[in-house]
């Protein structure tokens, strides 16, 4: 992927990953759009010289408008990243749990989908552009704590192989990124071996660059979890996973 002359649109990237990569884009010579729910973040990036456009992307009507306000601003949009996503604690073993779960997957899973929906028609109608839908290394691992996560990520990466597959022919390409534990959202409080964000971008941009751009960014510190059934490590290390679950309110291991 040339990242020097990209139209890029980022739906959720008012902040954590989504932030320093539209900075990237932005300083590899692309023009970059974001989306997102957060007046006062929208804001700060369109100081810094972005497009910015408001959007709920467990709203229709919402996707739609930015589809529509996007395109009119930006109608050589080629690029579309969809990192919208909530993380959230879930203890199966309360009912209430279940509005987190329906939140997670409108969020994580719908979204991605309808944020995808949006644009397709136009990437295939210019017969040329990329997706850049964005999992994570527990679509791999599961992290027992969070199983509404763990199984959206796991449906968007299974939703990524067959857009990919649909979309061949099209010029159309789909690559998924998964990012392991990065130090941002509050995970570098929680998890002292979440990589640094600088660094994490920075390995990104150089796997985007590569040509062909892989299926699959997969930074070095997510390889464990991605290839963790295959290594045969996959059962001892959601074993160890599981010892997060004293993290849930009333749990104590």
């Amino acid at each position: 992927m040339d990242l020097s002359n990209r139209t890029v649109l980022i739906v959720g990237g008012t902040s954590g990953i989504g932030r320093e990569l539209a900075r990237r884009f932005a300083a590899a010579g692309s023009t970059v759009a974001v989306g997102g729910r957060s007046p006062q973040a929208l804001s700060e990036l369109a100081d810094e010289g972005f497009g910015t456009f408001p959007v709920d992307v467990t709203d229709g009507s919402s996707v739609a408008s930015l589809r529509d306000a996007v395109l009119a601003r930006y109608p050589e949009l080629d690029t579309v990243v969809t990192m919208s996503g909530v993380m959230l604690l879930e203890d199966l073993r309360d009912p209430a749990h279940f509005e987190t779960a329906a939140t997670t997957i409108d969020t994580n899973l719908l979204g991605t989908i309808r944020v995808v929906d949006a644009f397709t028609p136009h990437l295939v109608r210019r017969g040329t552009g990329t997706f850049v839908t964005v999992t994570s290394g527990i679509a791999f691992l599961p992290f027992p704590p969070m199983p509404s996560y763990a199984a959206s990520k796991a449906a968007v990466h299974a939703y990524s192989e067959a857009l990919r597959a649909q979309l061949d022919g099209t010029g159309v390409g789909v690559v998924e990124l998964v990012p392991p534990a990065v130090a941002t959202a509050g995970q570098e409080k929680v998890n002292p071996r979440a990589l640094p964000l600088d660094d994490f971008a920075t390995e990104v941009m150089h796997l985007l660059s590569q040509d062909p751009t892989p299926h699959e960014i997969l930074v070095k510190g997510v390889l464990g979890h991605r290839w963790a059934e295959r290594d045969g490590t996959y059962d001892d290390l959601v074993a160890r996973r599981s010892q997060a679950l004293a993290m849930l309110p009333g749990r104590h291991g």
